[in-house]
């Protein structure tokens, strides 16, 4: 943190987080807050980001990967889903910037938690490839769902998922450029998952799939 910013309520509230800060008026504080209804603190940070390279030399097993979002509000959730998922990073390819105060909020804490990646699309699938990561294209209508990929074995191994925008999904030549095309299987009249759902779904899926191998694994050697 660079500097904190503090009303006089929120400094008597929070005495050992403010005692370096700044003291405030109420209407400054609401100045430089994005919120109707302030909380009377604001913080100045550095934006902590990790490299592509980084993060795949810890050889990953799960990465969200998302390709020009443009919601702030999904792609905090996103954030949040992927961190509660056991994601190694998240992987932005364009789009917003996940520090828009939006996003952070909605990210409760997670966007401090999990490494940030910036890059191409093409610099994530050469690297996604180059360490073994399966990359899979979340899309409607793929021919394959996800109980396919549990059963035949794919979601057990290392893989990057990638996801696309609330209205129009992923491309379709970013779709071609993944491994595989996967949709979540709908069993009853909704059309469509919300991004963030359908997120939620496929990275869980992936999460359980990898920690029932992985038990297994340590099952079979007497662990």
């Amino acid at each position: 943190m660079i500097d904190l910013f503090a009303t006089p309520d929120a400094a008597a509230r929070c005495p050992d987080l403010t005692a370096t800060a700044s003291i405030v008026s109420p209407r400054d504080a609401k100045a430089l807050s994005e919120t109707v209804t302030p909380q009377g603190l604001v913080a100045v940070c550095a934006v902590r980001t990790t490299s592509l390279r980084e993060v795949l030399a810890g050889r990953p097993r799960l990465l969200t990967v998302l390709v020009e979002p443009n919601d702030p509000g999904n792609l905090g959730t996103i954030l949040r889903t992927s961190d509660a998922a056991g994601a190694d990073a998240v992987v932005m390819c364009g789009g917003v910037d996940p520090f828009n105060g939006k996003a952070v909020r909605a990210s409760a804490g997670s966007v401090f938690h999990l490494p940030l990646v910036e890059c191409t699309l093409d610099e994530l699938l050469d690297g996604a490839r180059a360490t073994g990561l399966t990359v899979l294209a979340a899309a409607g209508g793929a021919a394959a769902d996800l109980d396919d990929l549990a059963d035949d074995g794919t979601l057990a191994a290392p893989t990057a998922w990638l996801f696309g925008t609330e209205a129009h999904g992923l491309p379709a030549d970013t779709v071609a450029a993944a491994d595989r095309a996967v949709r979540v299987p709908l069993h009853g009249r909704a059309e469509s998952l919300n991004l963030a759902a359908a997120a939620a779904v496929c990275l869980y899926a992936s999460a359980r799939s990898q920690r029932r191998t992985a038990s297994g694994g340590a099952a079979a050697r007497g662990d």
